[in-house]
C-alpha cells in the first residue's frame, strides 16, 4: 500500500473515532441518569422553587421597610436572601429525607432478596425441606461438634418403596403430590431440632445429633418407617410406599461428611435389597462386600473386554439310552489372581451394571461356533436372566446371531427361571414369545419351587420344563418321589418335554425313568467342559471323522503323485526341445 493510501486509512480512522467516543459518552450520560433519576427529580424540584422564591424575591419586596426606594435598592435585600436560603434548606431536607428513605427501602429489598435466594440455595423448592447443601453443613457442624461420652449423632438416608410405580401410572403431578405429603409425615416423626433434607427424587435424609446410642436411633427410625407404611391418599387413590432406611453413627462409624453419607448409603443398600420396608445399620462387614462388589464390577469389565469369560457345557442326557442329546452352555470366568469365580456372584454384577446383555450375546456366538462341531440333532441351551425381558431387541439379536453362526433356530432352547417369568410375565411373553414363533425352544427352569402356577403354565407357551434340583437331591424321600412323580404328570398332561437338574446318581437316574422323566443332566453324566472337549461324547462322529480325514489324506497323496508325474512329462518335453550339446550338458 502506498503512502498516501495509508494516510487516507488513518484519517479515516481518525474521523471515525469522534462520533463512536460521543455514543459511548451518551451512552454513559444515560445510564447515569437512568440510575439516578429520582434523585435528578427532586433536585430539579428543589432548584424550580429555589428560582420561583428568588424571582419572587426580587420582583417584589416581601419584606418592605420604607415607602419608596431608589433603583439601586431594588435588590435583594438580606432577609429576603435568608428567606431563600431558608427554603433551599427546607427542600435540600426533604430531599435528604426521601433519599434516606428511599434507602432504606433499597436495603431492606436487597436483604429480602438475599434471604429469599439463601432459601433457594438451602432448601428443597418442592418439598420446603433443607436440600443437600443444607445438610452437608448441619453435618460437618456436627462433626465439628463431638456428641458427649456415650452420644452419637446419626445420619439416616432414606428411599422411597414403590415411589417409580405411583410416577409410571399417575404421572408426576401425582408423585410430586406423594413427595410433599411423605416430606411432612418425616417433619413430625423427627425431634424437635433434626434435620430432615430432601436429596433428589424420592431419596431423603435426616439429621439426628446429640443422640443416647444406636437405641435411640433405632426408635427414630422405627417411628419413620411406621409413618411412612401408613397408605397415602394422592390423585383420588391411596399410595403404599414404605421405605429402606440406612444409618451411619458419628464418630463410630464416620469422622467425616463423605464418609457419613458413604456409609449410611452402603447401609441403605443392605435394607433396600430386602425389597420391603425395613433398616439396618452400618456394618463394617457390608462395607467389606461393598467394596468388593465394585472390585468384582471392575475386574468383569476388564475379563469382558479382554475376552477372558468362556462357555462351559454340560451335557443333556436323554434317560433311557444315556446319549447325549445337548449341551447347556454357561459362562465361566477364571481370574488370575481369585481363582475361579462362580456365576451367583457376577451374574448379579452383570445384571446390576448393564453388562449381562454383551455377556449374553458373546455366550451365544462362542457356543454356536461350537455347536457347529456337534451332530445336526444335538441342541444348545442357555439361560435368560430377568433383566435381559426388558430388551425388546433381544429376539432379533438372538436370531441374527444364529444365522451368522448357521446354526437353525429349532437347535437352540433359552431357560428362564419361574421367579423371572412371575415377575415380568408381559415381558417374557413379548421377548420370548417372537423367538418361539422363530423355532426357538423355551423352557422353564427351576420348576416346582413355587412361584408359578397352572394360569403361567397355560398362558405362557413353553416347550420344556425343568425340574428343580433341591427336588432330585432328596428323591430318595417317598414325599420327595412324590412330588417329583407329581411334577412329571402335570409336565406331561401340558404336553410338555421334562428334564432332571442335578442327577448325581444311578438311583436318581432309574427313579426319573420309573417316574417318567424323559431327560436329565448332573454330575453322573459328567461336569461341564470345554467346547474341544465335547467332540469326546460323539465317538461315532469321531470316526467318520477320522476316516473322512484319512479319505482326504489319500486324495492329496493322489492329487501330489499325479502332479509330480506332470511335472516329470513336461521336463522330458522341454528337454527334447533342446539342441544336442545343451542336451548332453543337462544329461550330465
Amino acid at each position: 500500500m502506498d503512502a498516501p493510501s495509508k494516510s487516507a486509512l488513518i484519517n479515516g480512522q481518525h474521523n471515525a473515532d469522534p462520533p463512536q467516543q460521543d455514543g459511548a459518552r451518551f451512552a454513559k450520560l444515560r445510564s447515569f441518569m437512568t440510575r439516578h433519576r429520582f434523585a435528578i427529580q427532586d433536585l430539579s424540584v428543589v432548584f424550580a422553587i429555589l428560582l420561583v422564591a428568588t424571582y419572587l424575591a426580587f420582583e417584589f419586596d416581601i419584606y418592605a421597610n420604607q415607602d419608596s426606594v431608589t433603583v439601586r435598592e431594588q435588590t435583594i435585600e438580606l432577609d429576603e436572601a435568608l428567606t431563600l436560603g431558608g427554603v433551599l434548606c427546607v427542600g435540600l431536607l426533604i430531599f435528604a429525607v426521601r433519599r434516606y428513605r428511599e434507602q432504606k427501602q433499597e436495603t431492606r429489598r436487597r436483604v429480602a432478596a438475599e434471604q429469599h435466594a439463601r432459601t433457594l440455595a438451602f432448601q428443597d423448592p418442592l418439598t420446603g425441606l433443607a436440600n443437600r447443601r443444607q445438610l452437608n453443613e448441619a453435618l460437618n457442624a456436627a462433626i465439628a461438634a463431638p456428641p458427649r461420652a456415650g452420644a452419637c449423632h446419626a445420619v439416616f438416608l432414606l428411599d422411597l418403596n414403590g415411589f417409580k410405580q405411583v410416577n409410571d401410572f399417575y404421572g408426576h403431578g401425582i408423585g410430586d403430590e406423594l413427595l410433599i405429603i411423605v416430606a411432612q409425615r418425616l417433619a413430625t416423626a423427627v425431634r424437635d431440632g433434626d434435620l430432615v433434607a430432601r436429596l433428589g427424587g424420592d431419596e431423603f435424609a435426616i439429621l439426628s445429633r446429640h443422640l443416647m446410642g444406636a437405641e435411640a436411633a433405632t426408635s427414630i427410625a422405627l417411628r419413620v418407617l411406621q409413618t411412612l407404611n401408613e397408605p397415602i391418599s394422592a390423585g383420588k387413590a391411596n399410595h403404599q410406599v414404605g421405605s429402606g432406611i440406612g444409618i451411619a453413627l458419628i464418630p463410630s462409624d464416620a469422622t467425616s461428611l463423605h464418609e457419613a453419607l458413604r456409609k449410611a448409603d452402603v447401609a441403605l443398600y443392605r435394607a433396600k435389597s430386602e425389597r420391603r420396608s425395613a433398616l439396618r445399620f452400618f456394618e463394617e462387614e457390608m462395607d467389606r462386600r461393598v467394596q468388593e462388589r465394585d472390585r468384582l464390577d471392575r475386574d468383569l469389565r476388564a475379563a469382558l473386554a479382554a475376552d477372558a469369560i468362556l462357555p462351559v457345557f454340560q451335557p443333556v442326557v436323554d434317560l433311557k439310552t444315556k446319549t447325549v442329546i445337548g449341551f447347556e452352555a454357561s459362562p465361566r470366568w477364571v481370574d488370575g489372581s481369585l481363582g475361579e469365580i462362580p456365576m451367583d456372584r457376577f451374574i448379579p454384577v452383570a445384571e446390576e451394571n448393564g453388562l449381562i446383555h454383551e455377556l449374553f450375546e458373546r455366550t451365544l456366538r462362542q457356543s454356536c461356533a461350537a455347536a457347529m462341531n456337534w451332530p445336526a440333532g444335538v441342541t444348545l441351551a442357555l439361560d435368560i436372566f430377568p433383566s435381559q425381558l426388558k430388551d425388546r431387541t433381544l429376539n432379533a439379536r438372538v436370531i441374527s446371531i444364529l444365522e451368522s453362526a448357521g446354526i437353525i433356530a429349532g437347535r437352540l432352547a433359552l431357560e428362564i427361571t419361574e421367579s423371572a417369568l412371575v415377575h415380568d410375565l408381559e415381558g417374557a411373553q413379548e421377548t420370548l414369545g417372537a423367538l418361539r414363533n422363530a423355532g426357538v425352544k423355551i423352557v422353564l427352569d427351576n420348576f416346582g419351587t413355587g412361584y408359578s402356577s397352572l394360569y403361567h403354565l397355560r398362558n405362557f407357551k413353553l416347550d420344556k420344563i425343568k425340574i428343580d434340583r433341591s427336588f432330585i437331591d432328596s428323591l430318595g424321600s417317598e414325599e420327595s418321589a412324590g412330588i417329583v412323580s407329581a411334577l412329571v404328570g402335570l409336565g406331561h398332561g401340558l404336553g410338555l418335554t421334562i428334564i432332571a437338574d442335578g442327577v448325581e446318581g444311578s438311583e436318581q437316574r432309574a427313579s426319573l425313568v420309573t417316574a417318567g422323566c424323559e431327560q436329565g443332566q448332573g454330575f453322573f453324566f459328567s461336569q461341564a467342559v470345554a467346547a474341544e472337549e465335547t467332540a469326546r461324547f460323539f465317538p461315532d462322529q469321531r470316526r467318520e471323522a477320522a476316516h473322512q480325514d484319512a479319505l482326504a489324506l489319500k486324495a492329496l497323496a493322489r492329487e501330489i503323485d499325479k502332479a509330480g508325474d506332470t511335472i516329470r512329462d513336461t521336463e522330458e518335453r522341454l528337454i527334447g526341445t533342446l539342441p544336442a550339446d545343451p542336451r548332453r550338458e543337462i544329461a550330465n
